[in-house]
């Protein structure tokens, strides 16, 4: 560990996580909660995150010439894997506790982490579902939606449609200009509301069902709008048949070693809240 990793805030302290919020989530499948990290611990973690970022960005064109995926954002998974200090991040207690509390369960684990940078001009993000992407016989899972900047109205959050976690999955299609027609059209017939939380301060966070359907707008700004994500399951949770490739990509590269029926339990998913040892 280095000088910087040693200096970074623990995370560990509890957010006091009123009832609303809970009854919120499971009700829409999402939930705004504001200050989880102070401006202090972020200006200290955005710095290396940011770098890591920077490192492996596998992006070799201009926003203009990608596709609509490539468009949505520079995408790196997992960075805890390669740093103490975005371990400390990813894995800390805090963020756990919340996932945990706001699901209803005992334990969660991690299932990966992912930064989310959406470049000046880049393009929205795509109606879709995440847990078309995870093989997990379970609706336990939930991701954190954390800016590492604040964001402006102007470039704005996620939109969610409200209460479409409920109907589980509506279709299997990857983020696309498909996926986004398609639940386009499905909130549209079902009637769901669909709810952005608009500006948010760094350190704020969303927090949002697997199943809930969501999209983000473009940025039409000079600025990086710099978002952290944590993926969590509850602990237990048993890995099913993966029936797509996007699955059996997953599986592969989260999942690691492991098959349909075993644990999700990996050396890349360790437990990080447990209520009977808080």
């Amino acid at each position: 560990m280095n000088e910087i990793e040693r200096s970074l805030p623990e995370l560990s302290g509890t957010y006091e996580l009123a009832p609303e919020y809970i009854e919120r989530y499971r009700r829409d499948g999402h939930t705004l909660l504001r200050g989880v990290a102070s401006g202090e611990e972020i200006a200290a973690y955005e710095p290396v995150l940011s770098e890591m970022v920077r490192e492996r960005n596998n992006h070799d064109k201009p926003v203009h010439e990608r596709d609509t995926y490539g468009k949505a954002f520079i995408q790196v998974g997992n960075l805890w894997e390669y740093s103490e200090a975005a371990a400390r991040f990813t894995l800390a207690k805090r963020f756990a506790r919340i996932a945990a509390e706001l699901m209803g369960v005992e334990g969660v684990r991690i299932y990966h982490d992912q930064a989310l940078y959406k470049e000046p001009g880049g393009g929205h993000t795509p109606w879709h579902q995440d847990q078309i992407y995870w093989p997990l016989e379970t609706d336990h899972t939930i991701t954190m939606w954390m800016p590492l900047v604040p964001i402006s109205e102007e470039v704005g959050s996620m939109m969610f449609a409200s209460g479409s976690h409920r109907n589980g999955l509506i279709d299997k299609t990857v983020i696309s200009d498909e996926s986004h027609r398609t639940l386009a059209q499905y909130i549209e017939g079902k009637g769901f509301e669909k709810v952005t939380y608009g500006a948010m301060n760094a350190g704020d966070a969303t927090f949002h069902a697997g199943w809930t359907v969501h999209s983000a707008p473009g940025n039409p700004t000079e600025t990086m709008r710099k978002v952290m994500t944590v993926i969590y399951m509850a602990d237990g949770v048993r890995i099913a048949e993966p029936d797509t490739a996007a699955r059996r990509n997953d599986l592969a590269r989260w999942l690691p070693g492991l098959g349909p029926g075993d644990i999700a339990a990996s050396r890349l998913n360790p437990i990080v809240y447990a209520r009977n040892e808080s």
